[in-house]
């Protein structure tokens, strides 16, 4: 049967189209929890739907009665009839099985999985009942297998979010920090300051409210013990452009493989954006230092006041020896307004990058009575609610959309207002006004929202004639940041439009099979959890490199990789259960005593607490499984 004319066996039951075309190519077949679609007519489906069943039971917790036995039963049956000694009893009995599986289960795992069988069973009566009679063992396929679940699916980092919140609901804190590691090497970080995409998709929010799921894996980073330093031997042999997140994970996933690296920094100081740009309220430094110091104790070398392009050039690093080299620059430059003045080196006027720097290295950058900040974003609200810790009292947010369209995390934008910080929506600056080179106003104009732009906001159009002016001592823009790669890397090195690197989404390798690159250089100005991502697939990649072999993806990676976009595109069905519960949420400091000082704002949980948290997902699992 070749591709054009695909076959369908047990239909998509959602929509056949939304299989990504990359698994066309890479498998002969693929079953998941909405069906089965078979693109080459070898494929044995009773022994594809007994290894789903096979790997279902596999991630069985083992919590409900009908899953726990249920589904063992159906796989072993199934188990049966591929070894030649299956009955049409035993064949009635599986289907029996697998309805009450799909109908009685606790969690998604068990709905899904028990569903998928059941269809299959029935869809194709005609192939199980021929096996059954035939009497005749069937060859085993080769196979990968995928699990996934829309949290992690909306995880930058694909962390297996269900399997580490099922740790910890059966208090196995350790085990919880393992699985949580296995894909985010900075929890501690992460379990502060990530936008967490995975809260917006949890499942459990249709329901009531979504879990707490970064709160939980701050508690775990925070639970963890010290880890023994290793000490590698021989020379390092990959360089890592960048102490960010991003050179940061693919330093600690080299050195889990045995790979000494050398880590250049410009800066004094390792964590690149989460150090300079995100404040001491938020992300403690001294948690972030411990982070840094787990990499450093599995081998890596970090040489700080180093500037790539000027104290050292990629030829260089290649002459002296590294075999390959990892280029995680972060997004260190300001993005222009567009408004007249900005160029002027105006006293009192200063970018939200730089103006967050000097704050972290402990300098009080500007000082008055009013300030300005445009943007909003969560480096805008950083630098406001910074404003506040170092002395002024008239904090004013400009946006040129609405407080419904900001892009911050609520949370921010909550805890700002509680601050005493002032929302001014619907503006954009047009004009600084100063006086002997110092900062005395902005002139602004008026906007209102027109018709959805690419973002799916709606478009600030301006109003003519709706000048004004807001008088302040400082302003701060804060409207993004932007990439200059294309100023540090060989001109070899593919560089994009937008002065990002051009390298393989899924690899992370460019052009030159020497050169690797992740992180803001590759995205543009992205999460925390996105450069963690990258720097982890980086060092997959780079691994296998080393070692002569194969960079691409396995094949367990590439069922991955598209199931998890199959999961995105997905329309959720409602669920069967009612709303009872609260998410748990942290104690925050007051406003009136956070603002004295950078003191950490949001207070830690108790294990009972993150237990019960815990015990309020619904461990959504889909499983998949590809026919090689």
């Amino acid at each position: 049967m070749t591709d054009a004319a695909v076959a369908v066996a047990g239909a998509w039951t959602t929509d056949p189209s939304i299989l990504p075309d990359e698994l066309h190519g890479a498998f002969r077949a693929v079953m998941g929890w909405g069906g089965m679609a078979v693109w080459d007519d070898s494929v044995d489906i009773v022994d594809l739907t007994r290894e789903y069943a096979r790997q279902t039971v596999q991630e069985c917790c083992g919590q409900c009665f009908p899953c726990r036995i249920g589904m063992h039963e159906v796989g072993d049956i199934l188990e049966e009839i591929c070894e030649g000694n299956g009955t049409e009893e035993r064949l009635r009995r599986a289907h029996e099985l697998a309805e009450h599986v799909a109908e009685a289960s606790r969690c998604d795992l068990g709905r899904s999985g028990g569903y998928a069988v059941l269809e299959s069973l029935e869809q194709n009566r005609a192939a199980f009942e021929a096996a059954v009679a035939a009497k005749a063992p069937i060859p085993r396929g080769t196979y990968a297998r995928a699990v996934v679940a829309p949290c992690m699916a909306a995880c930058p980092a694909g962390v297996d979010i269900p399997a580490y919140v099922e740790q910890l609901r059966i208090d196995e804190v350790e085990r919880s920090s393992e699985a949580v590691r296995k894909r985010c090497p900075m929890p501690a970080t992460i379990g502060r300051v990530c936008v967490r995409p995975c809260e917006d998709a949890c499942r459990r929010g249709s329901v009531d409210e979504p879990v707490a799921i970064r709160t939980l894996k701050r508690f775990v980073a925070d639970s963890e013990a010290e880890i023994e330093p290793r000490v590698l031997p021989g020379k390092p042999r990959v360089a890592i452009i960048g102490a960010g997140p991003a050179g940061l994970a693919c330093a600690y996933y080299l050195g889990l493989e045995g790979v000494k690296s050398t880590i250049l920094e410009a800066l004094p100081e390792g964590g690149g954006m989460a150090a300079v740009g995100i404040p001491d309220y938020r992300l403690p430094r001294e948690v972030l230092r411990a982070e840094i110091g787990r990499v450093e104790a599995l081998g890596a070398e970090i040489k700080y006041n180093t500037r790539f392009g000027v104290d050292v050039t990629m030829e260089q690093l290649f002459e002296q020896g590294y075999e390959a080299v990892f280029v995680a620059v972060g997004a260190h430059q300001s993005a222009r307004m567009g408004c007249e003045g900005e160029d002027a080196g105006y006293q009192g006027f200063m970018p939200g990058v730089e103006f967050l720097r000097e704050i972290a290295f402990g300098n009080v950058p500007l000082k008055g009575k009013t300030i300005l900040v445009i943007g909003g974003g969560n480096v805008a609200m950083d630098c406001v609610r910074s404003s506040r810790r170092i002395g002024f009292d008239d904090v004013k947010l400009l946006y040129r959309r609405t407080e419904a369209e900001m892009p911050a995390d609520q949370v921010e934008i909550v805890e700002a207002k509680e601050e005493g910080v002032e929302m001014v929506t619907l503006v954009a600056p047009t004009k600084i006004i100063a006086e002997d080179g110092v900062v005395k106003g902005l002139e602004c104009r008026r906007m209102q929202l027109g018709e959805p732009d690419a973002s799916g906001r709606r478009r600030p159009e301006p109003v003519e004639g709706s000048e004004f002016v807001i008088p302040c001592d400082c302003i701060v823009p804060a409207i993004g940041q932007v990439c200059s790669v294309d100023q540090l890397v060989p001109s070899h090195i593919e560089v994009s439009k937008w002065k990002t690197l051009e390298v393989d989404p899924l690899t992370m390798q460019s052009a030159d099979p020497r050169v690797f690159g992740g992180g803001d250089c590759y995205t543009g100005p992205s999460s925390l959890v996105a450069a963690l991502g990258a720097g982890r697939r980086a060092a997959e990649s780079m691994t296998a490199f080393l070692n002569g072999e194969s960079v691409g993806p396995p094949p367990d990676v590439r069922l991955e990789h598209a199931m998890l976009e199959v999961v995105r595109k997905e329309a959720e069905q409602p669920l069967p259960f009612t709303g009872t519960t609260e998410q748990l949420r942290p104690m925050v400091v007051p406003p009136e005593v956070r603002i004295q000082c950078f003191d950490e704002v949001e207070g830690p949980v108790s294990a009972a607490d993150a237990r019960r948290e815990a015990e309020r997902c619904l461990r959504c699992y889909r499983i998949a499984v590809g026919v090689v």
